[in-house]
């Protein structure tokens, strides 16, 4: 097993009724939410572990982060 730390992108939403919901696109269901920015980004990083835990247990490929090019053409109007 490597020591190679993995990186992944989050999308963190400010939920209507307080809190925050994070998904990492990356890993599909991987979703965690907190009732503040710091400690929903702090449950992410445990739902994130878990995810590639159990991957590993089931022998499934660990999800690589994809660069996906952001569309800013239309930025500003």
């Amino acid at each position: 097993m490597s020591d190679t730390r993995l990186r992944y992108t989050v999308l963190m939403e400010r939920n209507e009724d307080g809190g925050y919901t994070v998904t990492v696109p990356s890993l599909p269901g991987c979703i965690s939410e907190g009732s503040t920015w710091e400690e929903a980004l702090a449950h992410v990083e445990e739902a994130i572990a878990g995810y590639i835990e159990v991957a590993r247990k089931l022998g499934k490929p660990i999800p690589v982060e994809v660069s996906v090019p952001l569309n800013t053409s239309n930025a500003g109007t």
